[in-house]
């Protein structure tokens, strides 16, 4: 009986502080809008003496929920990142989390327990955005590489550096889009802000009547500064990226649906809470990118921040459009392909047309030593069959048949690799022909994504533009009228469309809107 009560009275205990920590961080479908405070912590100073304590710690608060473990308190870390969960999902599933696109996030870093180990150590977090599925983890260096030719110069993720505070040093990945990296004393309050710039959906098929987006995974591994050797700690939560204000609508939706629900219902799901707190990982849900990470470049990276921590406030990002006067440019007068004044024409064999990865390498020559073949198999995703071919040269590797392969392979690998030992391309998602009007010579664009800005990649390629000069593309649509070239229309363009591409310059600078004419 003692050994029953003394259970009851922890669960009792335990109900009292869950309890008292949903009342701190849930919000109700009314308030979702609302600001935070500008100290966390510090908001819930009033709080107890409504428990009928003298003192309320947040931190030991926390500590009670699932996410953290009691027994190793010492090595406890926290990382709440400063963005409201999704009250649509059910209690079984991960808590889900909406941001916007190119938006300032705050993440209050945390080292919990006894500090005195840690006094006049630092410490060196990581934060990347990955995959948070195990099927797009296996493609995920394609799948960045692919992101980074279509929006060459830009990042997945970046550090805002003027908000943050208490870090000693801070700098985004240049070997890694999308991994950035801050140096802090666990003795301090420290806080990271930071811009995701790509959206969910930018992984998935383009399909009419569009897609639900894929979730990300925001993931912080924290080591002990000056020595990587030894993992101290690793948390991540599930997130999915809107374009700008789409995250407040997606919130929004998501309470109307709630609203309407009966109250059994309701009882299924989570509440959302204000902020999010990342859940630690156990050693089998730790997933470690398979591309590479070397030291990361000084750019961006900056001795100390003293700033005064903030709220959990976020800026918009400026649209940072132009507008100029625009003038319509001459065509060259020529019957081949040749540089002009308005737009200057390269040969079609320097256009860097994107390909799909597993090609991207080549074919495997005939002539390739085993050393050779190994390096090839590796470049082209076959890394776990290297034991089994490590002593075919080229022209062993290419005897084999399809049904070879599959034997050896299995059904699924064997069919990939026979595809790329033959080299089949995979037919573009849409082919256009584009000319200047007064020639009679087309140039092949291939697209791959359906997206407005690989358009915008392959025209500039061609025409020997910067990508960022190209300020919009216009479509001539009915009775003349210029219709901006968005993603849907992208998807919209019949395949082998014929079309011809005016420059209009904009006089002030060297910047150009394209409009873009059916050929009848």
């Amino acid at each position: 009986m003692s050994h029953l009560a003394g259970t009851s009275n922890t669960s009792s205990s335990l109900s009292s502080v869950l309890s008292s920590t949903a009342s701190t961080c849930t919000i109700s479908a009314w308030d979702i809008d609302g600001g935070l405070a500008a100290d966390f912590d510090g908001s819930l100073s009033g709080l107890g003496s409504e428990l009928g304590t003298s003192s309320y710690n947040m931190s030991e608060a926390l500590l009670a929920l699932p996410v953290f473990k009691q027994e190793n308190l010492e090595n406890g870390f926290q990382y709440v990142l400063g963005a409201a969960t999704s009250p649509a999902v059910k209690l079984n599933e991960e808590t889900l989390t909406y941001l916007n696109q190119g938006q300032s996030y705050e993440i209050k870093v945390k080292k919990l327990g006894d500090l005195s180990d840690f006094q006049g150590k630092l410490l060196r977090s990581v934060i990347k955005i990955l995959f948070h599925e195990r099927r797009l983890q296996y493609m995920e260096k394609e799948q960045l590489d692919f992101w980074k030719q279509i929006r060459p110069g830009e990042r997945i993720l970046d550090l805002d550096v003027p908000l943050s505070y208490g870090l000693i040093d801070a700098r985004n990945d240049s070997n890694a889009l999308n991994s950035a990296e801050f140096v802090w004393d666990p003795t301090k309050e420290s806080g990271v802000y930071i811009k995701v710039n790509c959206i969910s959906t930018e992984f998935t098929a383009k399909k009419h009547g569009g897609e639900k987006g894929v979730p990300f995974r925001l993931q912080i591994e924290t080591f002990l500064h000056g020595d990587s050797s030894k993992l101290q700690h690793c948390a991540s939560c599930q997130l999915k990226v809107f374009k700008p204000k789409g995250a407040d609508r997606k919130h929004k939706t998501d309470r109307e649906k709630m609203e309407k629900r009966s109250e059994s219902e309701k009882e299924k799901y989570q509440p959302s809470y204000e902020c999010t707190v990342l859940t630690e990982m156990s050693p089998e849900q730790f997933y470690q990118p398979a591309t590479p990470t070397n030291s990361v470049s000084s750019s961006g990276s900056f001795s100390s921040l003293s700033k005064q921590p903030g709220s959990f406030s976020s800026t918009e990002m400026d649209d940072g459009s132009t507008n100029g006067t625009s003038t319509l440019l001459p065509s060259p007068v020529c019957s081949t392909p040749s540089p002009s004044p308005s737009l200057s024409v390269r040969s079609p064999a320097h256009i860097d047309v994107v390909s799909p990865p597993p090609s991207r390498t080549g074919p495997l020559p005939l002539c390739a030593s085993a050393p050779e073949v190994i390096q090839w198999l590796q470049q082209n995703r076959f890394a776990s069959f290297t034991r089994v071919f490590q002593n075919f040269s080229g022209a062993d590797l290419l005897r084999l048949n399809r049904d070879d392969l599959i034997q050896i392979c299995g059904l699924a690998d064997g069919i990939r690799l026979f595809n790329a030992l033959q080299h089949k391309s995979v037919r573009p998602r849409l082919t256009i022909y584009v000319s200047q009007e007064s020639e009679v010579v087309y140039h092949a664009i291939y697209l791959e994504s359906l997206q407005s800005r690989e358009l915008i990649l392959k025209l500039a390629q061609l025409y020997n533009i910067r990508p960022e000069h190209i300020l919009d593309i216009y479509i001539q649509g009915p009775s003349g009228i210029h219709i901006l070239v968005t993603d849907d229309v992208v998807v919209n363009i019949q395949d082998e469309s014929r079309l011809v591409v005016e420059g209009l310059k904009d006089e002030s600078n060297d910047h150009y809107r394209l409009l873009l004419k059916a050929v009848e």
